[in-house]
């Protein structure tokens, strides 16, 4: 066996510290111990050219979406809030929607599949979160496998999929279980 050099030893302990730090953070983050808002950073497009102009997040929770621990997502300003039960927003992340909106009102998560499945639009996606139906099209919270975001729907094609990006999706999967509030805004 012989030994590492000096240099790879340094980066290697620097990439671990590194590490280490973002996963701190990040389960600090999870924890909504300093509630946040997220501006969104669309990754990579799924067709080649086409990026969502990312949308400005507003941490407040909009007036008149309920109480206690919920999930809130308004159509119009494309936006989703994790709700804790006092009712202070631990996640706001920027949504794509799909094709078919939910009508404003209150509803409840129910099935859930971590995925992956194919999407109506085609691409692979996880952490599925359905709450609603509307015209015979499952509504439903996922993120792309990949990170990429929805491509323009084709022409005809209705798709109920409310997307966000990776880690907002691995989130909003964690915190909405079965049973858990969803309240739609206007």
């Amino acid at each position: 066996m012989r030994a590492v050099p000096a240099p790879k030893v340094w980066v290697t302990g620097l990439t671990v510290g590194a590490i280490a730090a973002v996963v701190v953070l990040a389960v600090q983050a999870d924890k909504g111990q300093k509630p946040h808002a997220v501006a969104a950073r669309p990754s990579a497009s799924a067709s080649p050219g086409v990026h969502p102009t990312p949308t400005k997040v507003k941490a407040k929770v909009p007036d008149g979406s309920g109480t206690g621990r919920r999930v809130v997502y308004s159509l119009g300003q494309k936006t989703a809030w994790l709700v804790d039960a006092s009712g202070a927003a631990r996640r706001t992340f920027a949504v794509w929607p799909g094709t078919v909106s939910p009508d404003p009102g209150p509803y409840t998560v129910g099935t859930r599949a971590e995925g992956p499945l194919t999407g109506s639009d085609g691409v692979k996606i996880e952490h599925i979160v359905y709450f609603s139906a509307k015209s015979g099209v499952n509504i439903a919270f996922s993120n792309a496998v990949d990170g990429s975001s929805p491509p323009p729907a084709a022409s005809g094609t209705p798709t109920g999929g409310i997307r966000m990006r990776t880690a907002d999706g691995a989130a909003l999967w964690t915190f909405a279980s079965a049973g858990t509030k969803v309240t739609v805004v206007k």
